[in-house]
């Protein structure tokens, strides 16, 4: 290319030029831009740039920027005359440019088509003529220019010394212009302005609309940081956006989504005081910023309230054959509770409005509580929600926390109506007996209210704050044992007792549910794995005690197992269990044995019966004479009740020792020790007198206590055997153990007919009212009383009878 001039005023240019088009800008006289070519004429022009008259080529911009072909349509009438100051070729045969805009030009006609547009151009002169005005509306607008340098920081220094400089009005508006963020459409209205107050006028608007974006950018930031302090900064450019679009009227705010809540509110149905909260609440919504903290703690309010069931309800199976059928279908026995449930139904289907049941089961672990939850619920066809209440010890787990709490939400009864999204689902509150309590609340005074069906039709819960309709809810919470349960809560709920499982009820499970459940999971069918009756008897006796089932399905699992090992070993040929050793191949060695009569071989061990929270047990309870003072040790973790029943026990012994002929001075130069075993299980409880006093009389006497032989009763100093709780698991515990007789209160003969008959069959009931019935019943002998004996001691008290007979004749 051929040299340029120095100055704009040397270059001189004829009135035919080479045209460039641009798109997406424009170049104003005074301004040197760069410019980026890669359409084929403009390429064909650079690369013609040496064999033109000058170095001057015309920019005229685009009407629009897609089409890449313009002609003279296509392009503003008024453009620029541009010097090129630098062309530099890429690898990909584009081209950028450096351009110096020099002077305004008018496109009269396009002269050549190709290989680049040529055209015949009049130069538009700049009239320089001195005005007061236009020097008064330069000023202005040189001086607005310099706030809005001082606004953008990314614009260079020398910005302002610039504007300094150039004192002609005309080209002042031209920089201004060429340096204005504006679209393509202002920018050729300011080029093709010709008059040159109107020009600086128009550049004056466009830079005080810029001025006052930039003011308000900078209010803006000011307000945010006020707001959102140093822990959200991360919201301000969403902010920012946001605060410049609502100026700016580009942006409609949150309104379409805050009327998509107002028609939600509308067909949710609402309680009366609950949709005056909801609108209420979407009021204050609507006069709130989206990105404040209070916005979203109200809006997600207002989504809790509105995802509630209200009114929607599934329907209830009261077809009585149906439901008693799929209970029946997923539970062996459990009569009792079966019963209680088509009780509701018969009902449910006679009144329509009769508000759910409040049932509580319980009974020790394995035995089915929790599934025999889900069962009544599918039988009704409700919807099944289960809360585990173990270790809860907070009352905001049931009531929620208050709105004012970072991060609050309701309680789990509000959740847990939320995700059955009906009114009348089946809620199972598992483990009620396992609540705590600390500074935080009692959650168990919490559940009064819910368990209430007096209260529960407006439960409130905190996070909330309107009363919540659980009439329709069927509530069931499952327990181990009823003492740890509040009375006020116990009160409220109908106590439905679930027993340990029978031998034969254990079988029956075992044959109907367990191993075919087993065979499934395990890939395998009976054709393969044939467990007879005889194997699963030898499971149940020999390598479980339990009252449930658990462990007899984890004990019958790993027979599954081991058949699944050797299939997968390629062994095809079918397996049949049925015997002790077909059982132990699998198992091992049998884990329990009857040790019944192996501790009650010596004198002075009695079998006792104990209630757990795994249901009934056999307890031995040891007495041991040593040389001493007269003292009696009582060990094994006991209570002190227990304790107070064995203070009782020995008292009644020394009273009536001629008559159990021992010798009144028996604990003169001895020491009594009582021990019960599993020291590391606490133990407690009046029900062992009976068998405390059998040991210690075993023991001073030498006569053995019966092997088959299990008792239970509280004692008194009159002798008296009081009724205690928890005989059906006890008796079901003794049958477990191989006891055969079992000793008992006469007042808690009542109690066994909630025994199975299979039970009462095999066992054989004394029930007793007086200690010396106890002796005759639970040792191998009588013992012999002490002739001539005086057992009453020295004193004015003769009221006592003379002898433990005579009071056990009375």
């Amino acid at each position: 290319m051929s040299d340029t001039p120095d100055s704009d005023d040397d270059i001189e240019f004829g009135n035919e030029l080479a045209i460039l088009p641009i798109r997406n800008a424009v170049l104003f006289p005074g301004a040197v831009a760069p410019f980026d070519v890669g359409r084929e004429k403009s390429v064909a022009l650079v690369e013609d740039l040496d064999n033109l008259p000058s170095p001057v080529i015309a920019i005229f911009a685009q009407r629009d920027p897609s089409t890449d072909d313009p002609g003279h349509g296509d392009l503003y009438p008024i453009g620029c005359a541009a010097r090129v100051l630098k062309a530099l070729k890429h690898s990909s045969g584009n081209y950028s440019l450096i351009l110096q805009g020099l002077s305004r030009i008018r496109l009269a006609e396009v002269t050549q088509d190709d290989p680049y547009l040529l055209s015949r151009i009049e130069k538009i002169e700049e009239d320089e003529s001195e005005d007061v005005e236009a020097e008064a509306l330069a000023l202005s607008l040189r001086d607005i220019a310099k706030q809005l340098i001082q606004l953008m920081p990314e614009l260079p220094r020398e910005a302002g010394s610039l504007i300094d400089s150039i004192q002609a009005p005309g080209a002042l508006a031209d920089l201004v212009a060429a340096n204005l963020d504006a679209p393509v459409e202002e920018k050729a209205q300011l080029i093709e302005t010709l008059d040159v107050k109107e020009r600086i006028r128009k550049v004056l608007r466009l830079l005080t609309r810029q001025l006052e974006i930039l003011k308000m950018r900078d209010r803006i930031n000011s307000q945010i940081k006020e707001e959102m302090g140093k822990n959200q900064r991360e919201y301000v450019l969403r902010q920012q956006l946001k605060a410049i679009k609502e100026e700016l009227g580009d942006d409609d705010g949150d309104q379409g989504d805050l009327d998509g809540i107002e028609e939600r509110i509308v067909d949710a149905k609402l309680s009366s005081e609950a949709e005056q909260v909801a609108k209420k609440q979407l009021k204050r919504l609507r006069s709130m910023q989206v990105g404040s903290a209070e916005y979203t703690v109200v809006r997600t309010y207002l989504d809790w309230i509105l995802d509630l069931p209200w009114h929607k309800e599934t329907q209830d199976n009261l077809d009585i054959a149906a439901v008693r059928e799929v209970l029946d279908n997923d539970h062996y026995g459990l009569e009792k509770v079966k019963k209680r449930l088509l009780e509701y139904l018969a009902v449910r289907k006679l009144k329509k409005d009769k508000k759910g049941p409040i049932l509580c089961f319980i009974g020790p672990p394995g035995v089915g509580k929790t599934s025999l939850g889900r069962s009544i619920a599918s039988a009704l066809g409700r919807k099944f929600h289960r809360i585990s209440l173990g270790g809860v010890h907070d009352e905001a787990a049931i009531r929620g926390h208050r709105r004012t709490y970072v991060g609050a939400l309701p309680g789990q009864i509000i959740q847990g109506m939320k995700k059955t999204s009906t009114i009348n689902p089946v809620f199972m509150l598992d483990e009620v007996d396992k609540l705590g309590n600390d500074f935080r609340g009692d959650p168990a005074s919490a559940l009064l209210e819910v368990l209430d069906p007096e209260q529960n039709n407006t439960f409130a819960d905190h996070y909330l704050e309107i009363p919540y309709d659980l009439s329709s809810v069927m509530f069931i919470a499952t327990a181990n044992i009823a003492d740890p349960i509040p009375p006020p809560l116990r009160d409220r709920m109908e106590i439905l007792e679930i027993p340990g499982y029978t031998r034969r009820e254990k079988l029956a499970i075992a044959r109907r549910h367990l191993l075919p459940k087993q065979l499934d999971e395990h890939g395998l069918d009976a054709e393969i794995l044939d467990v007879r009756d005889p194997a699963l008897e030898q499971i149940i006796d020999r390598y479980t005690r339990e009252a449930g089932v658990r462990s007899l399905e984890r004990q019958i699992a790993a027979v599954v197992r081991g058949m699944a090992v050797k299939v997968a070993e390629g062994s095809k040929e079918p397996r049949v269990v049925e015997n002790v050793d077909d059982v132990a191949e699998f198992l091992g060695p049998p884990r329990y044995t009857s040790e019944v009569a192996e501790r009650t071989s010596e004198t002075g061990v009695a079998t006792g019966l104990a209630w757990t929270s795994v249901g009934g047990e056999i307890l031995f309870i040891e007495a041991t004479r040593m040389y001493g003072s007269g003292k009696l040790q009582l060990t094994g973790q006991l209570g002190d009740v227990m304790k107070e029943s064995a203070q009782a026990a020995l008292s009644f012994v020394r009273a009536g020792a001629n008559e159990f002929g021992i010798k009144k001075d028996f604990l003169d130069k001895s020491d009594l020790h009582i021990h019960i075993p599993a020291g590391a299980m606490p133990k407690d409880g009046p029900s062992a007198g009976v068998t405390m006093f059998t040991a210690l009389v075993s023991l001073l006497t030498g006569i053995k206590v019966r092997h088959d032989v299990a008792m239970t009763g509280e004692i008194t100093l009159r002798g008296r055997v009081l009724p205690v709780g928890g005989v059906k698991e006890k008796v079901l515990g003794a049958h477990r153990a191989g006891i055969k007789r079992i000793i008992l209160p006469e007042r808690n003969r009542v109690d066994l007919e909630e025994v199975p008959k299979e039970v009462l069959e095999e066992l054989d009931f004394i029930p007793v009212s007086h200690m010396s019935e106890v002796l005759q019943a639970a040792l191998e002998s009588m013992p012999t009383p002490i002739e001539g004996g005086d057992d009453e001691p020295d004193g004015d008290d003769k009221k006592r009878p003379k002898t433990v007979a005579a009071e056990a004749a009375n």
